[in-house]
């Protein structure tokens, strides 16, 4: 079901900005330590503490605003929970590095079991804001699970072989613009496959 609308800059902004924050944070404390209750902990680890309680209440707030949270969003928000919280427990930050990796395998998982079963999973997330023939669906699914599934091991692949800036860097920007320039790339699906509005 269809949530209220709200001021795009305010979705954006909600959705966005612990992420931001993050990278923020992590600029200006990456070469810091803090001892916490006799523990010394890394500015990484403790710009994640911050990060999951922010994406927790950004996601209240959207969800209060709204009355809509999609799957998506909790699945992302449990799974920082779960990985960051780990990391911060454990004074290991491999395990939020892992996140992104747990996230896309997860959400291609999905979507490749649909297809096993004949389904278009995206369809169901996507299909008010994107009207496509089943074909259509069908064929954007398959590109979009050998997507998420390329981006899970292109994380595992930076976050094992490169230094935590450069993944930072990497979780930041270079996985949302992968993310847009990978949608950019679809528009002939989109054209093609287009529903016309006697047919919605």
């Amino acid at each position: 079901m269809a949530g209220k609308k709200i001021n795009p800059m305010l979705k954006s902004a909600l959705e966005l900005g612990p992420i931001i924050l993050f990278f923020v944070g992590y600029i200006k404390l990456r070469a810091q330590n803090f001892v916490i209750g006799g523990t010394e902990y890394e500015g990484f680890i403790v710009v994640t503490a911050a990060f999951i309680p922010l994406l927790a209440l950004s996601t209240l707030i959207l969800w209060r605003l709204t009355g809509h949270i999609s799957k998506m969003q909790i699945a992302t928000l449990v799974l920082v929970t779960v990985f960051g919280g780990l990391s911060v427990w454990l004074n290991d930050d491999r395990f939020f590095k892992m996140k992104p990796t747990m996230i896309y395998l997860l959400f291609g998982g999905a979507l490749g079991l649909g297809l096993l079963r004949g389904k278009s999973y995206l369809k169901y997330v996507m299909e008010e804001v994107l009207p496509l023939q089943d074909e259509g669906w069908m064929l954007l699914t398959k590109r979009v699970t050998t997507f998420f599934i390329g981006l899970a091991i292109l994380n595992e692949i930076v976050w094992r072989t490169q230094s935590t800036d450069t993944w930072v860097y990497f979780k930041t920007f270079g996985l949302s613009a992968a993310v847009f320039v990978f949608f950019m790339t679809q528009s002939g699906i989109f054209t093609k496959y287009a529903l016309d509005k006697e047919q919605g």
